[in-house]
């Protein structure tokens, strides 16, 4: 008899499920009224009295091991429907995320810094708080030169040396200054000018701005590179170059793309010429070069301007430029499809 109590202590240890139901049957089994428990304890008087000490323990731990074994099992069922209840049925399919978009401004930039890149134009950045040498100075606009009347500039009041910037054409300096020809950068950015804010102008805004220096280069380099840019993001390959003025450039061109005239829409961005202008150009001053400490006899070079805010307004059709700095999520989320 004390064998098989032993056998059944054998098969307690060894039962294992994940059903509520074969838990409540394993615990009638052995600890109902009518288990095997209380039929090995009606056994008990049949024992000799030799075998009662032994057969009493033995009884006695099929008794525990049965008891923990159904205690451990409810323990770890309730534990996986509480944790159910609180998550749901796991093997349902997932909620979809509410995806974020990127702002057209990022958008648009990404663009153009990987055209750019596509011909061997890194990017470069610079401090938005600037001083007068990088900003006016050491781009052939020294002090009372009439020119720095057309930047507008925010001024610290506190020091009149230090300025926020009016273009990146700051970090192009930074850049000559710490790097050795061939040069080949772009430089994205926020810009500020004192301008009245309207649906076409605003107190800041974003240009990108492009140098490439390097022995022999000419104008049909700048030419070219600006044929491809216009191309590979607006789709259109008409572009002219209208005689202009820069202080760091000479000479110096304005750049316009033939948008068309296919809708009203195009007549009126283009006033009815088909022709947008889009940023200015020129060949580097050679007093530039000289100020950033390269040789103008050994090295020329070209540099570049758009502004970002302008392209995003054309591409998407935007006809107020303060949509882009108020950050209204109904604005925003139209532009999820072109992250």
């Amino acid at each position: 008899m004390i064998d098989k109590i032993k056998e059944h202590i054998a098969e307690v240890e060894k039962f294992a499920t994940d059903s509520k139901d074969a838990v409540e049957t394993f615990r009638i089994k052995y600890l109902g009224k009518k288990g095997l428990l209380n039929d090995f304890f009606a056994e008990f008087k049949n024992v000799p009295n030799e075998q009662k000490k032994e057969f009493g323990q033995t009884i006695n731990k099929l008794k525990k091991a049965a008891e923990e074994k159904v205690n451990t099992i409810k323990n770890a069922l309730e534990k996986t429907t509480e944790e159910t209840g609180a998550y749901g049925d796991l093997t349902r399919p997932g909620e979809v995320l509410n995806l974020g978009s990127r702002h057209p401004i990022s958008i648009v930039k990404n663009q153009i810094i990987d055209i750019f890149s596509r011909i061997g134009f890194n990017v470069s950045e610079g401090p938005e708080i600037e001083d007068d040498w990088h900003n006016f100075t050491a781009l052939n606009l020294p002090e009372y030169h009439p020119a720095r009347d057309m930047q507008d500039t925010f001024f610290v009041q506190t020091n009149p040396d230090i300025l926020l910037r009016t273009h990146t054409s700051s970090v192009q300096v930074r850049y000559m200054e710490n790097n050795k020809p061939p040069i080949r950068t772009i430089s994205p950015g926020r810009v500020y000018r004192n301008e009245a804010i309207s649906a076409r102008s605003h107190c800041f805004f974003h240009q990108i701005e492009g140098l490439y220096i390097d022995k022999n280069v000419s104008f049909a380099d700048l030419k070219q590179t600006l044929q491809f840019f216009t191309t590979e993001l607006f789709g259109k390959s008409k572009i002219r170059l209208r005689p202009s003025y820069f202080p760091f450039t000479e000479p110096s061109a304005e750049v316009d793309v033939y948008w068309g005239l296919e809708t009203e829409a195009d007549y009126k961005i283009t006033k009815g010429t088909g022709w947008l202008e889009i940023g200015g150009c020129g060949m580097v001053d050679p007093n530039v070069l000289t100020n950033c400490g390269i040789n103008p006899d050994e090295y020329s070079g070209f540099a570049f301007g758009v502004g970002i805010d302008r392209i995003a307004m054309l591409l998407y059709q935007i006809t107020d430029i303060r949509l882009l700095s108020e950050n209204d999520i109904r604005f925003l989320e139209q532009f999820k499809s072109a992250l």
